[in-house]
């Protein structure tokens, strides 16, 4: 049995040494959960047994830091107690633990005159604390598919210091949205999932709502034009109206995704751009529209 100082990491987990990485991985889900300080009401306990928990993964999944565990173990086991067996007499204990020479034929008066005031065995300074180390804030992107964030999934994620932590999406997330995973992060800092819910097509979902940009180049914008565009029940006709600026929000009615019997729309918004390669005649053109645009001021 090991101190607090040397915790016995296998027997944290319920394991005996030498278990595969399987058998280790599901022993730290199944000790994970259970201590998980969310899931105790903040016992102040849980959360430390928690912590020895992830400890333990850390450590025994590492082969470099198990040699290093084990052969600390080792090294421990070779201190013995000298007073294992039984509890010294007091001549030996003054001699052995105070460092106080002793005659065993002294006699009662002999002891109780011992100069006090003597050079008793020093000790060395504690070394300086370590420097304080600032720590951030960490962020993990995570993809899902558009029925994943619909329904909500089981994501497992690595943090940096080697602990896993799976954790539910909530239904109906979507693109963009940022989930934060309170106090697990190193020194105590919060560690935070980036959700990405995009299709190949470019489609973001949000909810039952799917969100689209559609790039038009200037004449499309002004004149109006008829454009197919992805949803994902698969690509549909949209007619674009006359003088449609970037920001406009044209709605697909039904065109979201569905829930029990509720569908959502998807909006598609106009982002107009300029072409980089214009050529003389576009350029002269451009030049004459601002010209036109002069003369109504």
């Amino acid at each position: 049995m090991t101190s607090i100082d040397n915790p016995d990491y296998w027997s944290l987990l319920g394991l005996t040494p030498g278990s595969n990485p399987e058998q280790l991985k599901r022993a730290f889900r199944r000790e994970a959960r259970k201590w998980h300080p969310d899931l105790n009401g903040n016992d102040i306990q849980a959360e430390e047994r928690f912590k020895l928990v992830n400890e333990a993964y850390a450590v025994l999944s590492d082969p470099l830091k198990r040699k290093a565990w084990e052969d600390s173990l080792e090294a421990f086991a070779t201190v013995q107690d000298p007073y294992i067996d039984n509890f010294p007499e007091f001549n030996e204990y003054l001699e052995v633990v105070l460092g106080i020479q002793n005659n065993t034929q002294s006699t009662e008066t002999e002891i109780s005159q011992v100069d006090y005031q003597r050079d008793w065995p020093t000790t060395a300074s504690p070394p300086p604390p370590p420097p304080v180390q600032i720590y951030e804030d960490q962020e993990t992107l995570i993809q899902l598919t558009p029925e994943q964030a619909l329904n909500g999934t089981h994501v497992e994620i690595e943090l940096l210091d080697g602990q896993l932590v799976e954790i539910q999406t909530p239904p109906f997330a979507g693109d963009g949205w940022r989930l934060r995973l309170a106090g697990v992060a190193r020194g105590g800092r919060d560690h935070f999932l980036q959700l990405s819910v995009q299709t190949e097509e470019g489609l973001r979902v949000d909810g039952l709502r799917v969100l689209y940009r559609l790039e038009l180049f200037p004449p499309e914008a002004v004149l109006g034009c008829a454009v197919d565009v992805p949803t994902i029940g698969g690509p549909v006709t949209l007619q674009v109206p006359p003088r449609s600026s970037s920001g406009r929000l044209l709605r697909l009615r039904g065109r979201g995704l569905e829930f029990n019997g509720i569908r959502g729309d998807q909006l598609v918004e106009i982002v107009v751009i300029i072409p980089t390669d214009i050529g003389e005649a576009e350029d002269a053109l451009y030049r004459r529209l601002q010209e036109i645009a002069l003369e109504h001021e």
